[in-house]
């Protein structure tokens, strides 16, 4: 024999006599539940209901199903009384439809036991709800909350649910604040109601200060603090979107690359590139952030904010490796160039021109200014004549070409 489960044990009060729950109901004001009074099946009935009981406690479902259907139900109320068993034992074969079929039946009836009425309308309501029937569902809720004087945080969050798949954002808010008024401890499922309810309407400062609420309330919950960094960006608050991920990357919070290259942006944004780029590099390396072009220019352009031009350089020349895009290579020219490494300037700049860049006098030119470093003034002066030909760099070009050819006359070298 298996354990009887909560379902059984209402069933078995119910034939037994469910009014001594119903007399334990004592309310200031008799609620409607109190005022039912509790009835027994009729003989012939009840007979096939405590022998489909009997099947049902000795794990033979189908057989309970089968006796009761065969139930010769004399009157309104012993109709909604076999309904009511019905339903609550195709809701545990897992036959919804067919529950809700019969349950219907029960609660329309509106003729069952104070008890039995109220956990008929409740399972109901939830197999509505579970079935995605939100419209019919939510009334049904009410009916409950009217019937037994309970008003709780549960039944409201789960008309919430209920206007949430509806999209009806403004009763969300309405019936979140309501449950959350009734809860006995804070209700996260409530809060995050109102949070989806405020995006959705794009009412984003609304929803900051729900996330506010929440984050001291729910400590540990590592997405929240996530989310209002990102709210606090969507509001154009970076100071505090900023302060907010670096407090939840202090706590360990953030577990993606999309968290830390937010986080890492936010700090080059606000004047901290170095330790932007430490972090960014840091995850890389661990391999939370993939090593792509991406990345590596991403990571490149800190170092370079940073003014860190080693490291910047080395990271420009991974991504140009893998991507084969010339404005990387030219990148990375720069800035060797610019550190006085000429000679590793010159190579890499050939690489640009050679991939493809949108103004090729850029190349040239610096190609023309790192000859002129080494006092290699024919192969500057080439360069600075190729430059020329460029409308971005022609009048910076030109200006170099006469210096270059009186270097050369003083070096007497030939153009």
């Amino acid at each position: 024999m298996r354990k009887v489960t909560s379902i059984a044990t209402a069933l078995l009060l119910s034939v037994c006599g469910s009014a001594l729950l119903s007399n334990t109901l004592v309310a200031a004001e008799k609620c409607e539940i109190d005022k039912r009074q509790s009835r027994a099946v009729g003989e012939s009935a009840a007979k096939k209901v405590q022998k489909s009981f009997g099947a049902y406690t000795e794990g033979n479902l189908d057989q309970a199903i089968a006796i009761l259907l065969e139930a010769n139900a004399k009157n309104d109320f012993d109709k909604a009384y076999v309904d009511r068993m019905l339903g609550n034992f195709y809701a545990e074969k897992g036959q919804m439809k067919t529950a809700i079929k019969y349950l219907k039946t029960a609660v329309d009836a509106d003729i069952l036991g104070g008890t039995d009425h109220a956990a008929t309308m409740r399972l109901y309501a939830d197999l509505l709800l579970q079935e995605k029937k939100f419209k019919e569902a939510i009334p049904y809720y009410y009916k409950w909350m009217d019937f037994t004087c309970k008003a709780d945080a549960q039944m409201y969050r789960r008309i919430g649910i209920a206007y949430t798949e509806l999209k009806d954002w403004n009763k969300v808010l309405q019936v979140a604040d309501k449950g959350l008024s009734l809860a006995e401890s804070p209700d996260k499922g409530l809060y995050q109601m109102k949070l989806t309810a405020y995006f959705n309407q794009k009412k984003y400062k609304e929803a900051v200060k729900v996330l506010e609420t929440m984050v001291p309330l729910f400590q540990d919950d590592k997405r929240l603090w996530v989310q209002l960094a990102q709210f606090y960006l969507m509001t154009e608050d970076y100071d505090k979107s900023l302060a907010t991920y670096d407090l939840a990357y202090k706590n360990g919070f953030l577990e993606t690359d999309s968290n830390i290259t937010r986080l890492s942006q936010l700090l080059a944004q606000k004047g901290s590139p170095y330790k932007a780029a430490t972090i960014f590099e840091k995850h890389m390396k661990s391999g939370l952030v993939a090593e792509n072009e991406k990345s590596l220019t991403t990571l490149a352009g800190f170092y370079h904010n940073a003014k860190e031009l080693k490291e910047a350089a080395y990271f420009y020349g991974k991504a140009a490796a893998i991507s084969n895009k010339g404005e990387l290579y030219l990148k990375q020219g720069r800035i060797l160039a610019l550190e006085q490494k000429y000679n590793d300037a010159i190579p890499v700049l050939k690489k640009a021109l050679d991939a493809g860049i949108d103004n090729p006098g850029e190349a040239q030119f610096e190609l023309a200014l790192a000859y002129l470093s080494l006092k290699k003034y024919k192969s500057a002066y080439n360069r600075a004549v190729l430059a020329a030909n460029d409308k971005k760099t022609e009048r910076s070009a030109k200006s170099y070409i006469s210096y270059i050819k009186e270097k050369a006359r003083i070096h007497n070298v030939t153009l």
